[in-house]
């Protein structure tokens, strides 16, 4: 999170209400990047205990919908999200334990890469996702 910004700062500049889920959600995402739901909503717990699963799901998409946090979702994975917004990076994914790691963008400004054809799309943004064996996997793979 930007360290001059908090996350009731965030909400506000966005003219969100702030909540005491919103809060924690936004802190959480910032804690724990590429977190799933699952981990986020035990990590909100350890603030908010009584918080629900569709409390912490709400903020989610308010969160997502007003840019304060992206979602991702690599190919056979759940949903991850991250606080690092609005400047179009790449992740890395591990094939083999699901690790996930940003990568800054692939060439350039965004949108990073240009398309060979744009079938007439103003494209803003690129996704790209690395596949491969992080290092603590690729160690128990050569043991």
């Amino acid at each position: 999170m930007d360290p001059a910004l908090d996350a009731t700062q965030m909400l506000r500049a966005c003219s969100l209400r702030v909540t005491r889920p919103r809060v924690a959600v936004l802190d959480a995402v910032h804690a724990f990047p590429h977190a799933d739901t699952d981990t986020l909503i035990e990590a909100v717990r350890r603030s908010i205990p009584a918080v629900s699963h569709q409390a912490v799901y709400d903020s989610l998409h308010t969160l997502t919908d007003h840019g304060l946090v992206r979602r991702i979702q690599p190919s056979g994975s759940v949903a991850r999200y991250e606080g690092r917004t609005g400047d179009n990076h790449h992740h890395v994914v591990c094939r083999s334990c699901g690790a996930i790691a940003d990568v800054d963008c692939a060439v350039g400004e965004a949108p990073c890469l240009h398309a060979s054809d744009d079938h007439g799309f103003s494209i803003d943004e690129a996704e790209v996702i690395y596949w491969g064996t992080c290092p603590a996997c690729s160690v128990v793979a050569s043991a």
